[in-house]
Formats: C-alpha cells, sequence, structure tokens
C-alpha cells in the first residue's frame, strides 16, 4: 500500500474509521421547507461516504434555535420534525462504510440574520418577517459571555446563568437526537468565534462569576457541554471538539493559549479536531479556510504542537489535497487523522484514488472558493472544477443514451474539455479541435503563477483525460463551416471563448503596453513600476503576481471600488493581498492617456501621473459572438458554451458542458 499510514484504521469507542481520511463539517444551506433535511442535502453528503472517507459529518446544527443560530435555514435539532431527513443521512453515509457525524453549534453573540440581494430582511429588525424572529420571549436579544455595547451584530447582553445551564442541557439533548437518528458520533463546534470560543476567550470573557475570569472558569462552559453529552449519549459514544488552535488574529488568542486548552479537553473527548481562526474576524477567516495564496496545510502546524501535549488523537484541516502530505503528517506524528473541506468537493473519490495509488487522477482543490461563495449568494454548494457538485442526485442515475453520436467540439478551453469529456463518458464518439497548440485556453497564461498551480494540474488532468476517453484531438485545427461539413457531426459544440477588450485610450499602442493575458506570460517584458489598469479579479491577481516578482504596482479602477470590496472569501484574500506595501491602488480614476512615462489620470481630486515603466491593461474580454454564430447550422444540434456565450469564471463554464453534455 501506498499510503500505509492514512489508511489504517481506528477504532475510537463505538466507531471504527476505516482510514485516517475525514470530510470536516460542511453546512448545507440548500434545504427542504421549515429548515428540514433535503434530497439534494442528502446525496451530498452520501456522495463524500461513497468515495471512501472514514468519517462525514454535516455542519451547522443548531441546538437551541432560540438564541443560537447564525442563519436562519440551518438545520434546527429541537424540531423533532427533522427524524426522517436527518435518519436518511445517516443512513446514507453509513451504509457506505462511513462514520456519519452531526456537527453541534450555538452561535452566542454572533447570532444573526440575512438580509438578501432583494433587500428583504430575516430577522428581528424586519417588522415584515415578526413573526420569524428567533423568539419573541426574548425579543430578538443577542447573548454573549458578557455585555458588549456594540457588537458586531448589536448590543450583546450578558448570558444569565439560568440561560447557560439551559444551553449546557441542549448540547445534550441535540447529542442524543442525533444518535437517534443514526449517527456515530458528534463533532462539538467549539471554534471560529463561535459560543463555547466565545467563553473560552480571555481577551471576550471577562465575566466575574463562575462561568469566567480565570481559565479554570472559562473552561467551565465548554466541559460541561462534553459532559451534558456524555450524560445524554453513554461513555462509547465518541466526541469529536473542533476548535481553534490559535485564533490567529491581532485580537485572538494564540497556539499557547490553544495548547493549555487543549491539554484541559485531554481525556475528556475522544478527538481534538484542530483547526484555526475566527469566522467574524476578516483577517482571520482567511486563516480558518485559507486562501490560495497560502502554502499546503499552512494550520498543520498547531495540531502539531498540540499533539505534543496530549494523549486524544488529534486531527488536522486546512488546505490538505495531497495525499503524500497526509501521510507524512500521520506518519511523522503531526496528527493522527486529516480531515478535508473544500477538497471533498472538488474530489469526493480522493480516498478510494489515493488507496488505489492513483493520485495522477485526483482533482485538487485550487481554493478559488468558488463554493463558500455560492451558498452565500444562492445557499447552494458548488465547485468550479468538479460539475457534479449541487447535482449529486442527478449524477448518481445516468441519463439514457438512444444511440452513439458523432461529436464536433470547436474550442480546447475549460468549457471545450468538458463537454468533450462528458460526452465521451456517455458513449459518443468525440473529436475536439483547438485553433492553438495547446488545451487550456486562455488560463494557460497563468501557468507559472505559484498560487495558480493548481488550476495548471487541472487543465493538465483534464488533457490526459482527454486521452484516455479516446477523444480525437485536433490542435492548430479551426473549426470553420466547411470543415464542419466535411466532419458532418450530429452535435456541434461552440466553445470559442472571448477576446481581451482593448481600451480607447490615447497610447495604448506603445511599446510599453501589455495585455493582461499576455503579460502573465512575457513577465520578462515588464518593468520594475507596473501600472495595472483594471481592478477586476484579473487585474488583482496579476497585481498579487507580480509583487512576488519584486515589481511596484499601482491598480488604477474607474468605479470607486475593486472586485474585492465586495464581500466572498476570496476577495477577502485579494483585498489582503492589496495592502501589501509594494501596491498602490487608485479608485475612482478615468485614464487620459498612456506614454512611455506612464499613466495620466483624472481623480476628484484632479490630474495625476502615475509612473510606470510597463502598463497593463485588464479591463475584461468580449465574447466571440460572431464566430460562434457563424457554426449555428453546421449540425442538427448547435450549443454555444463557455465565454463565447458571456465571459465568466470557470464554474459557469464546466457546469454549462456537463450538463448539456449528459443531455446527449
Amino acid at each position: 500500500m501506498k499510503y500505509p499510514h492514512l489508511f489504517e484504521p481506528l477504532a475510537i469507542g463505538s466507531a471504527v474509521f476505516r482510514n485516517r481520511i475525514f470530510s470536516s463539517p460542511q453546512g448545507y444551506y440548500n434545504v427542504a421547507r421549515d429548515n428540514l433535511p433535503s434530497l439534494d442535502e442528502i446525496a451530498y453528503y452520501e456522495r463524500k461516504a461513497q468515495g471512501g472517507f472514514a468519517s462525514v459529518a454535516i455542519g451547522d446544527c443548531i441546538v437551541e434555535d432560540s438564541t443560537g443560530t447564525h442563519y436562519p435555514f440551518l438545520i434546527r435539532m429541537e424540531d423533532r420534525g427533522t427524524l426522517p431527513g436527518l435518519a436518511a443521512i445517516a443512513d446514507g453515509i453509513r451504509r457506505h462504510g462511513a462514520v456519519a457525524s452531526a456537527e453541534l453549534s450555538h452561535a452566542g453573540m454572533y447570532a444573526r440574520f440575512v438580509k438578501y440581494p432583494d433587500g428583504s430582511v430575516y430577522g428581528p429588525d424586519s417588522e415584515k418577517n415578526a413573526a420569524a424572529q428567533r423568539d419573541t420571549a426574548q425579543g430578538g436579544n443577542l447573548y454573549g459571555p458578557v455585555y458588549i455595547e456594540n457588537g458586531k451584530y448589536g448590543e450583546v447582553l450578558e448570558m444569565p446563568e439560568e440561560m447557560i445551564l439551559r444551553i449546557i442541557e441542549k448540547f445534550g439533548q441535540a447529542a442524543a437526537w442525533a444518535k437517534l437518528c443514526g449517527f456515530g458520533m458528534v463533532t462539538v463546534h467549539g471554534g471560529h468565534g463561535w459560543l463555547l470560543s466565545q467563553f473560552m476567550s480571555p481577551h471576550i470573557n471577562t465575566r466575574k462569576d463562575r462561568w469566567g475570569g480565570s481559565f479554570e472558569n472559562r473552561c467551565r462552559l465548554p466541559l460541561a457541554v462534553i459532559e451534558s453529552i456524555r450524560r445524554h449519549t453513554g461513555r462509547d459514544f465518541p466526541i469529536e471538539y473542533r476548535f481553534s488552535g490559535s485564533e490567529a488574529s491581532r485580537f485572538g488568542y494564540d497556539i499557547d493559549y490553544g495548547v493549555e486548552f487543549a491539554k484541559a479537553l485531554d481525556g475528556k473527548v475522544d478527538i481534538l479536531h484542530v483547526s484555526a481562526g475566527d469566522h467574524e474576524d476578516d483577517h482571520s477567516i482567511i486563516v480558518t479556510h485559507p486562501s490560495m495564496f497560502m502554502e499546503d496545510g499552512i494550520n498543520v502546524k498547531y495540531a502539531a504542537e498540540i499533539k505534543k501535549h496530549v494523549k486524544t488523537p488529534v486531527a488536522t484541516v486546512g488546505a490538505l489535497t495531497d495525499p503524500e502530505m497526509m501521510e507524512e503528517i500521520i506518519a511523522s506524528g503531526r496528527a493522527d487523522i486529516v480531515e478535508l473541506g473544500r477538497q471533498s468537493l472538488a474530489d469526493p473519490d480522493l480516498p478510494k484514488k489515493a488507496r488505489a495509488g492513483n493520485d495522477g487522477d485526483i482533482n485538487k482543490c485550487m481554493r478559488c472558493n468558488t463554493c463558500l461563495e455560492h451558498t452565500g449568494s444562492i445557499r447552494s454548494l458548488r465547485c468550479a472544477t468538479n460539475p457534479e457538485i449541487g447535482f449529486e442526485r442527478e449524477a448518481k442515475i445516468p441519463k439514457p443514451i438512444t444511440g452513439q453520436k458523432r461529436v464536433l467540439v470547436a474550442g480546447g478551453g475549460v468549457a471545450g474539455m468538458q463537454a468533450a469529456l462528458t460526452a465521451a463518458e456517455r458513449g459518443h464518439e468525440v473529436t475536439l479541435c483547438e485553433k492553438s497548440d495547446a488545451l487550456g485556453g486562455v488560463l494557460r497564461c497563468e501557468r507559472g503563477v505559484p498560487f495558480k498551480r493548481r488550476l495548471d494540474e487541472y487543465l493538465n488532468r483534464q488533457a490526459k483525460k482527454l486521452e484516455a476517453a479516446g477523444v480525437e484531438v485536433r490542435l492548430n485545427t479551426t473549426v470553420t463551416p466547411s470543415l464542419a461539413a466535411e466532419l458532418a457531426p450530429d452535435v456541434l459544440f461552440a466553445a470559442l471563448g472571448a477576446a481581451p477588450i482593448k481600451p480607447a485610450i490615447a497610447g495604448i499602442d506603445g511599446k510599453n503596453v501589455l495585455e493582461a493575458t499576455y503579460a502573465y506570460a512575457h513577465t520578462e517584458e515588464i518593468g520594475r513600476r507596473v501600472a495595472v489598469i483594471g481592478g477586476g479579479l484579473v487585474g488583482i491577481e496579476l497585481t498579487a503576481y507580480l509583487r512576488r516578482l519584486e515589481h511596484e504596482i499601482t491598480v488604477i479602477e474607474a468605479a470607486e471600488k475593486l472586485i474585492c470590496d465586495d464581500a466572498g472569501m476570496h476577495l477577502l484574500a485579494h483585498g489582503e493581498e492589496l495592502s501589501q506595501p509594494e501596491i498602490f491602488v487608485l479608485r475612482g480614476a478615468k485614464v487620459l492617456s498612456i506614454d512611455g512615462g506612464g499613466v495620466e489620470v483624472e481623480t476628484k481630486d484632479g490630474k495625476q501621473k502615475v509612473a510606470a515603466d510597463t502598463v497593463i491593461y485588464a479591463v475584461g474580454q468580449t465574447p466571440k459572438r460572431d464566430e460562434s454564430f457563424a457554426l449555428y447550422a453546421c449540425a442538427p444540434e448547435v450549443y454555444q458554451i463557455g465565454d463565447c456565450v458571456q465571459p465568466r469564471r470557470i464554474l459557469a463554464a464546466t457546469q454549462e458542458a456537463w450538463n448539456i453534455a449528459r443531455d446527449i
């Protein structure tokens, strides 16, 4: 076996884990009506168990709805109507050989409701939805360890002891409910800024009673919750305790305190799940969910330090994608278990592939955070490079094929490759033509970017899959109506991509002016001082790359805010990048002209000159619709997909290609 330590079984209490790879808790927000588990949710968690994970945890199970939920659409463990749905999730996980775990959570002072894109509000400050408030008896108040006049979501009241005691009991009851529903373990969420971490925080919990002040008192609530769960479930029912080894922020605790807390938990729980960061701190949350700019396994160091001081098995989590690294972590004794979050979406079959030694087939997470962004925008998980995510129920039952067809794909970018692969997997005869000398499309320009190496690996893997699937690939070949007539396809996919927009600016044709995709591939032509015109994703990521090459960059954006000024995990990480001293940002700046010395701009403060040796424009792309429309009559079935429809991100291309190709 290639990874003997990674696949060594582990027995804890009444549970047997078939390997050391766990799927970490992930909330699923696309629930059915009345916050009950949906069929899609059941299929989502079941898919991970099918892929070989030893344990699959469902996230964000709220133990007390009246004061503890951080979103109004999470599973409420007090609701006995959840029984059929939770039982179905547990059964779906268990029957494929994995241990089902339910993460028990209470948000404390960060309980809140949601303002939807249309402006409507679900929560205490909405008279329209007053009937849906958490608890009219509580008046929609927020409660935490201490009184805070201006908390992040409003005034926070000090939690009275009777409420503390009630919540302790609710944790135990929730665990018993999970066990009744068929779960083989519970994961107590004691990290990332939620209630239990608020009480054990030396910076927040300054209470003067037995629930705060001293270290012993700050630990009292977490330990009481554990004991409550033991009373309700028995001593053999495993408890995993999830907490931040370090809150990794200016105002949070460090690893030394994390070690002391772990020692207090040692022997009282069955697994110490060591995460990091705080969800409610913008600087810290990108440590909890490491960004693409961070190294693989960035948070393992916290688990490794804690493991030196405890006997309880330790789990680590965060930016883990490579089975070889996971094997080393366990073999070296830095942790006993590895937990995968976003990677479990990118490839739910990672455990099976790693056990078989098929590492090259693993689709590794790019940390683009498309998954997290979609939970916030449409309450449904998606993965940019795995189109099955969000459609697990459909993928389980292949659509019938009426007969083999000849399929021609015009364009070898992300959309074209996915369409060709899916069509070939369904048994069709597929030819893919790419006008350049390589597959991958415009994204190949980022081949040398360190924080985009997973993207390059993905494109390479897709290309290899085409060969394995028997797709005929013709490079340096443009699909024209005459070529299509010669090949006579039954189905034609036009995946022709988009072209960079060249802004109408005086001096844009100067020798010191480059287009962004060209600049990526020709960094040797870029001078030390750089002006990047455009504050969209392309411009910002190029800026982050050039900073690593020791350039000084000025980003010039016509709007008053950049794309990274919007909410979103991925964009928060980009905002951190732009805060570096080598980067200067001009917002609300109109570019007047370009010359050999740089760029003349106009802002609300007047005109100014941005000195630059090289000027790079990244102002968007225009779809190649004319070229795609020219092929509209070249087959009985013709589909336009990808950027030639509208320039979008990778997710749209893969989803469009996968779904349409499955209809053939």
